[in-house]
């Protein structure tokens, strides 16, 4: 049995820990900075508000000891701190180690994809994958199943993890598009805040639109950095997208719906700067993308004074899409 350690211990690290311990009867260690807080409640307390530690989970915030023992190395922290992190991680050693990222982001300032970092940081390809796809921790927890995804670079390696890690909770597919899985995963989070905003600004009907032209311009953004378009429909953007879209616990579609209220979401919302990601690769690649333009005005634009004057604003943003030309579907 392979040794594992999962690197974040935040809502979804600990999650992945308690799976793999508790579904798959593994033995994990489990990692997180010893002054963060989400590392301290599970120190304290043995669990969070989604988890319980497993008897088989080791938790530790020596970083030298979880990396060095590890033969999969698995990442799940906030996607524009992993270009640093994974200096730190690469000093504890980490020659013949399998790395898979349960993240999805776009690194703003760059427009790289995850698993495009660590190969700069010198990861070796093939020994790289990632883990995403639809599912809520709240749901995963009460026996509610899912679909998922992993990709990598590595055919064997994707179907290895895949077959390792599958139960009756997840069922895994192999994905044969590495760029337009990352991708796809990174832009659900920005549709889900312009869902967010619907639902906020009470036209939750317009959510159907918003499935259907979002990813068809996630697809026209996948292809023009060389993926297949279809993966803008598979489970790691679509399908991933339509359980953000209806759930409470989205943290993407929650922030969007607060936004339009005027209220302030405190928890992470990733696809804030991957909307600014993505506008980035857009101008440079000249991708038509204005659902992605509009989530990066209504989050990066002033500040509104009310509540009526945020859901205005907010809404005029978004309704700005009814006016665009008309043009062919497809």
């Amino acid at each position: 049995m392979q040794k594992i350690s999962v690197l974040g211990c935040g809502r979804w690290g600990s999650f992945i820990a308690w799976y793999l311990a508790a579904k798959k009867g593994k033995e994990v260690w489990s990692w997180g900075p010893e002054e963060d807080y989400s590392y301290k409640v599970l120190k304290e307390t043995g669990k969070n508000e989604y988890v319980t530690l497993d008897e088989r989970i080791t938790l530790t915030a020596d970083l030298q000891a979880a990396v060095s023992r590890a033969e999969v190395i698995i990442i799940s922290i906030s996607s524009q701190g992993l270009r640093g992190f994974i200096e730190k991680v690469k000093a504890c050693g980490v020659k013949d180690k399998i790395f898979v990222l349960c993240m999805k982001g776009i690194e703003v300032e760059t427009g790289k994809r995850l698993s495009e970092i660590l190969i700069e940081a010198g990861i070796d390809k093939d020994k790289i994958a990632v883990w995403v796809g639809p599912g809520h921790i709240q749901d995963f927890t009460a026996g509610i199943p899912n679909c998922m995804v992993i990709d990598s670079y590595n055919d064997t390696l994707k179907r290895s993890l895949a077959d390792d890690f599958k139960s009756e909770l997840i069922r895994f597919y192999y994905g044969n598009d590495i760029i337009g899985t990352e991708i796809g995963a990174a832009a659900k989070n920005v549709m889900g805040i312009a869902a967010g905003v619907l639902d906020g600004g009470g036209v939750s009907t317009l959510k159907g639109p918003l499935m259907s032209r979002g990813a068809r311009e996630v697809a026209r953004l996948i292809s023009a950095l060389g993926g297949n378009e279809l993966s803008a429909y598979g489970l790691a953007h679509l399908g991933d997208y339509e359980t953000t879209l209806f759930s409470r616990h989205s943290h993407n579609r929650m922030y969007g719906e607060m936004l339009v209220k005027g209220e302030k979401f405190e928890k992470l919302a990733e696809g804030v700067m991957t909307a600014a990601a993505m506008q980035k690769l857009g101008k440079k690649f000249g991708v038509d993308l204005p659902i992605t333009d509009a989530v990066y005005e209504v989050c990066f634009g002033n500040e509104p004074r009310s509540d009526t004057e945020g859901k205005n604003l907010c809404m005029d943003i978004i309704m700005r899409l009814f006016s665009r030309d008309t043009k062919f579907e497809f």
